[in-house]
């Protein structure tokens, strides 16, 4: 795991930049703090910052040159079959000089070019240079779990792992206003904009070449739609199966150099993964985080009997609101845009207090997506299917209606449930999916922005998936080419790396996700019963406490820090008249009406959308 950035010039002016390679190079120390690589000629540099997981002697350190420098290559990520791929490369008579899956990739793609995407098990973005062409080639893995920016004009054409290492070569700094309008709805920027208007995101499952001042984006892979192809499998069948894929792919991903831990919430996902990783190691470190002083959304309890049940070496990191406080700017500071969900903060505090013990981590990351775990899920399918459903929603909405709505309570959750299900009710797939995702609707941004947004082309590309729907699956498919690399990838990506962390997420191995799209909605979602083949293959395995109890997800007590130990932050960055008048961007009339919400009774969603505007006005004034 590492940080990655580059330039190739087209002509002198682009050259100039190669100056800032250094740089860029250095604001990614954070992801990778063992070396830093520097690889420059007259038009083209690659820089690289590792993080030393496989082959940590020198030997393996970046850019890493072949065939007396023709291809070179700065990588971030791991490429869990190397050795098997190493074997069928030795038969051919290539010689090596590390053990690095570096040096594996670079020799593959080298031999086979853009169908080395075909072999590749693993997660990655990488760069490679052909001195011999004076091209580029630019990639990254199939679900998105490593990230990949780009830019380009008519000089020169840049890459990097996050926006710092972009701005780092002088580039015009001007918001994306449809990005902007976009990450107030939903909290985050999808791909492949950025809140920087001309720096992209690269796709997953994309790759880019370029050359002679020529850019091409290709697609090597797509995530398969159950409608095309369906598992033939019956269902007893079929948890055999998924039992053995994700057996290896916790296998494959247990292969290290350093020390390799567990994240464990106390939630199926992560116990599945601890389950499994436990019985291919003697002592697996596992790590759980709660908070002290907010037992609604403390879980470790759940963690601690998974812990007990397969003998892990466990340990439970208890926060105190003092301490979040503490560690807020440092969290903020390492968010290279706008990014506002804010289980972000539990995310990086996790990640910090376990890189003290180890360097690797698998998570539970990517089964909500894949097996179908969320509230939406179920709702949707209830409303489809259920006309019980339907009607229940439609008598207790008038009663909700009038009752306080937050995330902070069980009741008051439930009534802000029934009513945004109510309203989903009436609406087509496309918008009520789009309405799901959101915290606010477009009417609400078009009342906080100055200058609102009048094309939403880019929305109705993401969404044209949904425009003939024929199962659940098609709603999964969409949340794992959409929420799952733009939200939960991202934030996993920013906070470990932040803490010099590496995640590996099993659930996503793509011969697992595949195998997953292939099995019909009813083995995954039967009526309330979500991930329904996950939960009943691991039943038998798993403390029973774990099921038939609601599902929080990774969530904070955001609304009660941003009334109390926030205030001060919020009133100096956001609350500020004068500030917000002299930005130009929002109303303030708009903003004041947030404030008043957020201290009433009824503070609903408010808190997600006053927690993304600080965000924002945080990073506006850091680069803008």
């Amino acid at each position: 795991m590492c940080g990655i950035t580059g330039i190739l010039a087209f002509n002198e002016i682009g050259r100039i930049n190669l100056a800032n390679l250094e740089k860029a190079t250095h604001t990614l120390a954070h992801r990778g703090p063992d070396n830093q690589g520097i690889y420059s000629t007259q038009s083209v540099g690659l820089g690289h910052q590792r993080l030393s997981i496989i082959d940590t002697s020198s030997n393996g350190n970046q850019p890493f040159q072949i065939l007396d420098g023709r291809y070179v290559i700065t990588f971030n990520g791991e490429i869990f079959n190397y050795q098997k791929l190493r074997k069928e490369l030795l038969s051919k008579g290539i010689q090596f000089k590390s053990d690095s899956d570096t040096e594996v990739l670079l020799h593959l793609f080298a031999q086979e070019g853009k169908d080395c995407f075909n072999k590749l098990n693993g997660f990655f973005a990488f760069a490679i240079y052909d001195s011999l062409e004076n091209s580029l080639f630019i990639a990254r893995d199939r679900l998105g779990i490593k990230p990949l920016l780009y830019f380009y004009d008519d000089s020169k054409f840049l890459f990097g792992s996050e926006m710092n290492a972009m701005l780092s070569y002088d580039i015009e700094k001007e918001i994306d206003q449809e990005a902007l309008n976009y990450y107030l709805q939903l909290n985050y920027t999808p791909s492949p904009l950025t809140m920087l208007r001309g720096v992209k995101k690269l796709e997953p499952g994309h790759y880019m070449t370029v050359q002679n001042g020529q850019i091409s984006k290709h697609q090597y892979y797509d995530v398969p739609n159950d409608n095309l192809q369906t598992s033939p499998l019956n269902y007893h069948s079929a948890k055999t199966q998924l039992q053995n894929l994700l057996e290896k792919s916790v296998e494959r991903r247990m292969i290290a150099d350093v020390p390799l831990g567990c994240f464990l919430s106390g939630g199926i996902d992560s116990s599945v993964i601890t389950s499994v990783a436990s019985g291919q190691t003697q002592s697996l470190k596992t790590f759980s985080i709660g908070f002290e002083e907010n037992h609604f959304f403390d879980e470790t309890h759940y963690a601690e009997l998974v812990a007990q049940k397969f003998k892990t070496d466990h340990t439970t990191f208890k926060l105190t609101n003092e301490e979040i406080t503490n560690h807020l700017s440092s969290i903020i500071d390492h968010i290279d845009e706008p990014f506002a969900d804010s289980s972000a903060i539990p995310v990086y505090l996790l990640s910090k207090k376990t890189r003290e013990h180890v360097t690797v981590a698998l998570s539970g990351d990517g089964a909500d997506e894949i097996f179908s775990g969320y509230n939406k899920h179920s709702a949707w399918w209830k409303m489809e299917n259920n006309w019980k459903f339907k009607t229940l929603i439609s008598l207790i909405n008038p009663v909700a209606h009038f009752l306080p709505k937050s995330r902070s309570g069980a009741l008051s959750n439930a009534a802000r449930q029934v009513e945004r299900f109510a309203n989903a009710m009436k609406m087509n797939a496309t918008d009520r999916y789009w309405f799901l995702a959101s915290f606010t609707s477009q009417t609400q941004v078009n009342q906080l922005l100055k200058h609102p947004l009048n094309n939403y082309s880019q929305r109705n590309s993401w969404m044209e998936p949904m425009t003939d729907v024929k199962s659940i699956n098609d709603l999964l498919r969409l949340d794992t080419k959409f929420v799952l690399p733009n939200d939960m990838l991202k934030k996993v990506d920013l906070m470990s790396m932040a803490n010099s962390l590496e995640v590996r997420v099993p659930f996503l191995d793509h011969e697992l996700v595949d195998f997953v799209f292939s099995l019909p909605e009813s083995m995954k979602l039967n009526g309330s019963i979500r991930k329904k083949i996950l939960q009943d293959t691991y039943r038998s395995i798993l403390p029973v406490e774990l099921y038939n109890r609601p599902k929080k997800g990774f969530e904070i007590p955001l609304l009660d820090w941003l009334k109390t130990s926030l205030s001060g932050e919020l009133n100096e960055h956001l609350f500020d008249k004068e500030k917000i008048i002299s930005q130009g961007l929002f109303n303030w009339s708009e903003i004041e009406r947030l404030k008043k919400q957020l201290f009433s009774r009824n503070p609903e969603d408010t808190h997600a959308r006053v927690w993304g505007l600080y965000v924002f006005q945080k990073w506006h004034s850091k680069y803008l």
